[in-house]
C-alpha cells in the first residue's frame, strides 16, 4: 500500500499487520520541469521545452521525477518487487488521483495495481476500504492534469509580460491574479470613498419602577414622518442616496440634533405600536474546508495555511475525517455519534426530534464526501484527546467538534419584540424612537457553538440577547436621558483572509482546497501585506492588475474564471475532452461564449497582439488624486506631480496603506527636500553634508563638487580612474531626519571606524555599522555589538575581549535587553510571548522560537493572536512543532461545558 505521508504509513500500517507494506510517496514523485535546468537533454532544444508541455502534440506534459524524489522512488521501486498486490491509497481527490496515476507510471509494477480510497483514518475505515476497491478514474486524473497544465500555459505566457512591463520576478496566476484584483478592487473602492456626517438621537427611556427592566435603550428613526437618514441612505460618494423620492429620508446635522434634544426634553411620549415575534434559529452546518478556514480565522485568529496544516495533522494523525472537501453531509454512523454525544452532555431536550442531513449543490459530484468531523464511530471529545493533542491541534480539534455536535443539536427558540415610541418636541415636531430587544427562552444548539462575525461585520451575534421590558400600547414613558450623536460613514472593509476565502467561494473562483497556497502565494510575491488581519494590497498589485484589466481583462474577469472551473468539472465528470478544451484556450477555437479567450484567439495570440501595445509607463501609473500619481519603479513606489512645468518627486513609505495616502499626507511627502536638508560643511573636506530620505530610512551623504565625467580609456587603452563616490550612512535608530546634526552627521560618515590592530594577527579591528545593527569586523570575522553608542566609544581591549568569547549566533545581546512589549502566552508553547529588538529588527519571541514581525506589524498594536500565528509561521517554515504543556484531563461533560 502507499499513501503520501509517512505519518499516514505508520497509522494505517499499526491496522494492517503483517500481511501489509504501508509505504510513503511523501507528496508527489513527478511534476513539470521547474526550470530550464530541470529539462532532459534530449528536450532542451524543443520549442515547446521551456513551458514543459508540448503544445503541438496533444499538450502532452512532460513529467520529470524531481530531483528530490528520485531515491523515494528508487525505494519504492525496489519495495514493488516483493509483493503480489498494490493498492494506490492516496488522498480521495483529484490530486489524490492524480498522485496515484503517476505512481503507477512511474513504478511500472507488473503485479495487479488497485486504487483504494478512505475518508478517515481508523482502523475501520481502512478495513472497509480494502474491501472496496476500484480501478484508477482517469476522468479526474484528466481533470487534475488539466488544471495543472491550464496553470503552467497561464503562468508562463502571462508572467513574462509582468516582467517586462512592470518588474522581474512577479508572477500572474489563474486564481492568485483574481484573488489579488478583489483585493486591490476593495482599496480603490476605500480610495474613491467619501465619508458623509449625520446625526440622531440616542434615548434612555424610562418605563416607571415596576418594570423589569426599567430602563432600556431607544434611538430616534423618525420625525413629521419622515425617516431619519442612517449610514446606509448615504452612498459611497458621500452622497445621500434616493433624494426627490418619497420614501427618501431626512438626514439631521448637529444643530438640528441638539435642538430637538432640547425641544424634548421633560415632554411625554407614549408606546404607539409593540410587535413580538417568535424567534428560531437552526444549527449551522458541519465543517467543509471553506467554512473551516473562516470560522479559524475569525474565532481562532488562524490564517487559512496555518488551519490546513493543523487539520493535515488531526487528519494523518487519525482525529478528523478528510479536510478537503465540498459537503457537508453526514454519515448516518456520524450523525448518531453526535446525537449520543450531545445527548450524554446537555440532554434529551437539546437533541434535534429529528436526525438533520446538510445538503448543498456540489458542482464536482466527484469530489463531494463527507463533511469535516471528528474520525470514528464515537467521537472522542476535546477533554479525551487533551494528552494527546496540543497547541494549534487541539484549538482545531476542539471548533470541529462542537461544530459537528451542534450539527445535531435543537434549534434555539426565543422572542423577538420591535416597539415604536412616539411623542411631540416642545417646537412641534412628531417624534419616533424605535427600540429592540431579543430574548432567548431555549439555546438547543447555542449551548455548544456559536458562530464568531466577520470584522466589521455590524450583525448580532446568535447568542447575544438585550431584553425590554414588558410594553403595551399606549403606555406612557419618560425620557431619562436624550443624546444627540454624530456619525461618519466607514468605507467597506478591507477584505481578511476569512472573508477573502468567503468572496472566493461566492464568486466561484477556485477551489476552497487551494485557497490557503493562495493566500499565502500572493503575500510571497508581494501583493498583499497584513495590516493586523487586514489585508493591503500594495502599489505593484496596482499596476499588475491594471495591466491584466486593460490587456487580458477575460483572464481576470469574475464571471470567466468561475466559468472555467464549471469546464473543468465537466472534465472531471467525463463530458468535456480534455485535449479540445486546452487547444480552444491556447491556440482559439470557434465554440464558448462570445467573449471567451477561445473565441478572442487563444491565450498565445492574445499575448502576442498585445505585449507590443502595452505602455509600461501608464500601466505603472496610478492616478491617485488631483495631478498627483504613484509611480511603481523597479525600486519601489514613488509619487509624481508636474507643477509650474517642473516634475516633482517624493519617496512613498513602503508601509503606507493606499487609502491612507491623503491629499495632506502627499503634501507632507513633497514637502521633504529631495536634495535633502543641508547640515552645513565638513570642515575637513569642505563638503556640503546633508541628510535625505531614503527608501530604506533617512540617510546623511556629502556633496561632491562637479567633476569631469571619467572616460573610458586615457588613449593608451588603460581605464581611468572611476568617479568618486560620496561618503554615506544610514542614521542610528536613535536619530531622525528633523534632529540629526552636522556633528552627529560627521561621526556616522567617519564609520567604519579603525579600533585598532589586533597584535597576535596583525589585522585591523573596525567598528561598523550595518544593515543588521553595529558590529566589529576583523578580516571576515565579526562580532555584533551591545549598542550603537559602542561604535564611537568601544576600546582596542574590549575589542580583542569581545573576539576571545566563542562567536555566537543570532540575536547575542537579546537575552540582556529588555523587551519593548510583553503580550500573553502562546497557545503552542504555554509561554510567554515578548517583542524584543533585534539586529533584524523587531521581532516576537516565546524564548524558543523567534519571529521578525512583518510589514504592516506595528509593535505598539500587535496582538497576541498575531504574535502566535507569526511563532506558528516560523515553526512551520522550519520544520518543527513545538508542544505546549500537558493538560489536564478533564471529565467529558467538564470539557464539553467549558467548549460551549
Amino acid at each position: 500500500m502507499i499513501v503520501e505521508s509517512g505519518t499516514k504509513a505508520k497509522k494505517i500500517q499499526q491496522y494492517l499487520g503483517r500481511d501489509y507494506v504501508v509505504e510513503a510517496s511523501m507528496g508527489h514523485i513527478r511534476d513539470l520541469p521547474r526550470g530550464a535546468a530541470d529539462v532532459p537533454a534530449k528536450y532542451k532544444g524543443e520549442p515547446w521545452a521551456r513551458i514543459g508541455v508540448d503544445v503541438d502534440n496533444q499538450f502532452t506534459p512532460l513529467y520529470i521525477i524531481t530531483p528530490e524524489k528520485k531515491g523515494k522512488v528508487a525505494e519504492l521501486k525496489d519495495a514493488v518487487k516483493s509483493v503480489d498486490e498494490i493498492l494506490l491509497a492516496t488522498d480521495p481527490d483529484r490530486e489524490g488521483e492524480a498522485i496515484a496515476w503517476h505512481l503507477l507510471e512511474t513504478l511500472k509494477p507488473k503485479v495487479p495495481v488497485r486504487r483504494m480510497v478512505f475518508h478517515e483514518i481508523s482502523e475501520p475505515a481502512i478495513r472497509a476500504a480494502v474491501e472496496n476497491l476500484r480501478d484508477l478514474d482517469h476522468h479526474l486524473v484528466d481533470a487534475q492534469e488539466t488544471r495543472r497544465i491550464l496553470d503552467r500555459l497561464y503562468g508562463y505566457e502571462v508572467s513574462p509580460v509582468l516582467w517586462k512591463k512592470v518588474m522581474p520576478k512577479l508572477s500572474a496566476g489563474r486564481v492568485q491574479s483574481v484573488a489579488t484584483r478583489i483585493i486591490v478592487q476593495r482599496e480603490r473602492e476605500r480610495m474613491a470613498f467619501v465619508p458623509a456626517t449625520y446625526w440622531d438621537i440616542a434615548a434612555q427611556l424610562d418605563a416607571g419602577p415596576d418594570a423589569s427592566p426599567r430602563q432600556f435603550p431607544a434611538r430616534l428613526v423618525a420625525v413629521d414622518g419622515v425617516r431619519v437618514a442612517t449610514g446606509r441612505d448615504f452612498g459611497p460618494d458621500g452622497k445621500l442616496k434616493g433624494t426627490g423620492r418619497k420614501d427618501a429620508a431626512r438626514p439631521l446635522d448637529e444643530a438640528s440634533a441638539r435642538r430637538l434634544a432640547e425641544a424634548l426634553e421633560g415632554r411625554d411620549l407614549v408606546v404607539e405600536s409593540v410587535e413580538a415575534k417568535p424567534y428560531t434559529r437552526k444549527p449551522y452546518p458541519p465543517f467543509m474546508t471553506s467554512t473551516l478556514q473562516q470560522e479559524a480565522g475569525r474565532k481562532l485568529r488562524f490564517s487559512a495555511d496555518r488551519t490546513m496544516r493543523a487539520a493535515q495533522r488531526l487528519y494523518e494523525n487519525g482525529y478528523i475525517t478528510y479536510l478537503r472537501t465540498d459537503s457537508t453531509t453526514l454519515s448516518d454512523t456520524a450523525i448518531q455519534a453526535a446525537r449520543t454525544q450531545a445527548r450524554e452532555l446537555y440532554g434529551d431536550e437539546y437533541v434535534s426530534p429529528q436526525p438533520r442531513q446538510y445538503t448543498r449543490k456540489v458542482k464536482n459530484a466527484q469530489e463531494a464526501h463527507e463533511a469535516i468531523r471528528p474520525a470514528g464511530e464515537v467521537f472522542r471529545t476535546p477533554g479525551e484527546i487533551a494528552g494527546e493533542v496540543e497547541g494549534d491541534d487541539f484549538r482545531l480539534y476542539e471548533l470541529i467538534w462542537q461544530r459537528t455536535v451542534a450539527s445535531q443539536m435543537a434549534d434555539a427558540r426565543g422572542t423577538t419584540v420591535s416597539v415604536r415610541i412616539s411623542g411631540t418636541a416642545a417646537t412641534g415636531e412628531e417624534v419616533t424612537f424605535a427600540a429592540s430587544g431579543r430574548t432567548i427562552t431555549f439555546p438547543g444548539f447555542l449551548k455548544a457553538y456559536v458562530e464568531t462575525l466577520d470584522e466589521g461585520s455590524e450583525g448580532q451575534a446568535d447568542d447575544a440577547e438585550s431584553r425590554l421590558p414588558e410594553l403595551v400600547k399606549g403606555q406612557p414613558l419618560t425620557a431619562a436621558e436624550l443624546t444627540p450623536e454624530g456619525h461618519t460613514t466607514n468605507p467597506p472593509a478591507r477584505y481578511t483572509e476569512p472573508s477573502l476565502v468567503k468572496a472566493l467561494e461566492d464568486l466561484g473562483i477556485g477551489r476552497p482546497s487551494t485557497y490557503a497556497a493562495i493566500i499565502k502565494t500572493i503575500q510571497d510575491r508581494g501583493y498583499v501585506w497584513k495590516k493586523g488581519q487586514a489585508l493591503v494590497p500594495s502599489w505593484v498589485a496596482f499596476a499588475v492588475v491594471g495591466l491584466l484589466e486593460h490587456h487580458f481583462g477575460r483572464l481576470v474577469d469574475y464571471d470567466f474564471t468561475a466559468a472555467m472551473e464549471d469546464e473543468l468539472d465537466a472534465i472531471a465528470q467525463g463530458t468535456q475532452q480534455r485535449t479540445a478544451w486546452l487547444s480552444g484556450f491556447y491556440f482559439g477555437a470557434e465554440h464558448g461564449s462570445e467573449d471567451s479567450v477561445a473565441r478572442s484567439g487563444g491565450l498565445k495570440k492574445l499575448v502576442g497582439v498585445n505585449l507590443e501595445e502595452i505602455d509600461a509607463r501608464e500601466i505603472n501609473s496610478v492616478p491617485v488624486f488631483d495631478d498627483v500619481v504613484v509611480r511603481v519603479g523597479r525600486y519601489g513606489p514613488y509619487l509624481e506631480r508636474v507643477r509650474d512645468g517642473v516634475s516633482q518627486r517624493a519617496n512613498l513609505p513602503d508601509d503606507l496603506p493606499p487609502d491612507e495616502l491623503t491629499p495632506e499626507v502627499a503634501e507632507q511627502l513633497f514637502s521633504v527636500p529631495q536634495e535633502g536638508r543641508s547640515l552645513g560643511v565638513d570642515p575637513v573636506t569642505g563638503h556640503e553634508i546633508v541628510v535625505k530620505e531614503g527608501r530604506y530610512g533617512p540617510y546623511v551623504t556629502e556633496i561632491l563638487p562637479d567633476s569631469e565625467p571619467a572616460a573610458e580609456s586615457d588613449g593608451n587603452g588603460k581605464k581611468k580612474a572611476a568617479k568618486p563616490k560620496p561618503r554615506t550612512s544610514s542614521l542610528l535608530k536613535s536619530m531622525s531626519a528633523d534632529s540629526v546634526t552636522l556633528e552627529d552627521a560627521l561621526k556616522l560618515l567617519s564609520l567604519p571606524r579603525l579600533v585598532g590592530v589586533d597584535p597576535e594577527s596583525g589585522e585591523e579591528i573596525t567598528a561598523q555599522n550595518g544593515r543588521y545593527g553595529p558590529y566589529l569586523k576583523k578580516g571576515s570575522d565579526s562580532r555584533s555589538l551591545a549598542n550603537e553608542e559602542q561604535l564611537f566609544t568601544i576600546p582596542l581591549d574590549e575589542a580583542l575581549e569581545l573576539y576571545k568569547q566563542p562567536k555566537q549566533r543570532g540575536r547575542r545581546t537579546a537575552a540582556a535587553t529588555p523587551p519593548l512589549r510583553e503580550l500573553g502566552k502562546d497557545p503552542v508553547t504555554g509561554k510567554q510571548m515578548v517583542i524584543k529588538d533585534g539586529r533584524f529588527g523587531p521581532y516576537v519571541t516565546d524564548g524558543e522560537t523567534n519571529a521578525s514581525l512583518r510589514k504592516g506589524d506595528e509593535v505598539e498594536k500587535i496582538t497576541d493572536e498575531r504574535a502566535a500565528e507569526l511563532l506558528a509561521e516560523r515553526r512551520a517554515k522550519a520544520g518543527t512543532t513545538k508542544k505546549a504543556p500537558a493538560r489536564k484531563k478533564a471529565t467529558t461533560r467538564k470539557k464539553a461545558e467549558a467548549a460551549s
